[in-house]
C-alpha cells in the first residue's frame, strides 16, 4: 500500500472513529465552557477571557495570564483540566486506532 493510500485510509478511520464518539468529545467540550463560564463569572472575567481560560485550562496549556483567585473558580478550573485530559485521552485513543488499522492492513496486504 502507498503512503498516499495508507495517510487517506488514516484520514478515514479517524473521520470515522471520531463521529463514533462526537457525542462524548461534544460533552465534554460543553461541559469545558460552561465550567469556564461560570468560573469566569465568579472571577468577573470578559467572555472572551472566560472561553480562553476555558480552553487554555482544558488543554492543560494555563499559561497563568488568568488564574482563578476564588474557591469556586479554582475548583472548576481542576474538574476543567481533568475532562481536557480525558478529551485529549480520547482523542489520541481514536487516532492510534485508526493508524493501527492503516498499518495492520498494509502488513496483511503485503504478506499476502
Amino acid at each position: 500500500m502507498s503512503r498516499r493510500a495508507q495517510r487517506r485510509q488514516f484520514a478515514k478511520g479517524l473521520y470515522f472513529g471520531l463521529g463514533v464518539v462526537w457525542p462524548v468529545i461534544s460533552s465534554l467540550l460543553g461541559l469545558i465552557l460552561v465550567m469556564g463560564l461560570v468560573a469566569g463569572r465568579f472571577e468577573k472575567w470578559s467572555l472572551g477571557d472566560t472561553v480562553y481560560f476555558a480552553f487554555i485550562s482544558g488543554l492543560t496549556i494555563g499559561y497563568g495570564d488568568l488564574a482563578p483567585k476564588t474557591v469556586i473558580a479554582r475548583v472548576l478550573a481542576i474538574i476543567i483540566g481533568v475532562c481536557g485530559i480525558l478529551l485529549m485521552g480520547l482523542v489520541a485513543a481514536v487516532a492510534v486506532k485508526a493508524l493501527t488499522n492503516v498499518t495492520e492492513t498494509g502488513h496483511d496486504k503485503s504478506s499476502k
